[in-house]
């Protein structure tokens, strides 16, 4: 599926965040998740900057997304900081009551948020935090198991297999944003969760790219 996007802005404070508008869906997971690279292979270009360091990212980005022959947007993508990482974590989990956990626990507008983790990387503690915090915020979440074409289909399945009876209350997707395997599939839910939601029109005009 084809799709238009545009970056819309950062925030730091959640005085900066973009007024209410459209479904939004958050990207969450640990520093070198692959995140920017799943929601690059999503959009089908490179509107999350991708780095060879992890945490770069230290501010929640928000992409707006277009149907091709739509007028008006219809979801926002919101690209949320790593955590996990030694070297900055502190850091991060300094900054998540300023403008994260409002986020998430505040946004009226979001829609669906996607908790991104490592295939090829046992459950880790801080991604059972990630969940139950989530689930404590009465969020709806899938998890997405990234980098899965490192795997054979029978170390695949076991890791499936693993993380069902490590998070048992998840829905689970295998996903490669390197072959595009479970692309359409994360596109059915992450469109089947923004039809349900009932928000404004976008007020927005100005053509995406």
């Amino acid at each position: 599926m084809r799709v238009l996007s545009r970056f819309l802005t950062a925030a730091t404070d959640a005085a900066h965040f973009p007024a209410p508008s459209l479904p939004e869906i958050a990207f969450l997971g640990r520093s070198n998740v692959g995140k920017s690279s799943v929601i690059n292979s999503l959009v089908g270009t490179k509107l999350a900057h991708t780095s060879s360091t992890p945490g770069r990212t230290r501010s929640i980005n928000f992409f707006e997304i277009r149907w091709p022959g739509k007028p008006q947007p219809e979801l926002i993508f919101a690209d949320l900081p790593g955590y996990g990482y030694a070297k900055i974590s502190r850091e991060i989990s300094q900054e998540w009551p300023k403008f994260i956990e409002p986020y998430l626990h505040q946004r009226s507008t979001l829609a669906l948020c996607i908790a991104l983790i490592d295939a090829n990387v046992p459950p880790q503690h801080s991604d059972r935090q990630l969940l139950d915090f989530l689930s404590a915020s009465g969020r709806e979440f899938l998890l997405v198991a990234t980098k899965s074409d490192r795997l054979s289909n029978n170390q695949l399945h076991n890791t499936l297999r693993t993380l069902t009876q490590e998070y048992p209350a998840a829905r689970l997707l295998p996903y490669s944003a390197k072959t595009g395997a479970g692309r359409e599939e994360l596109w059915k839910q992450i469109r089947q969760v923004a039809q349900d939601v009932t928000v404004p029109e976008a007020s927005s005009s100005t053509p995406l790219h």
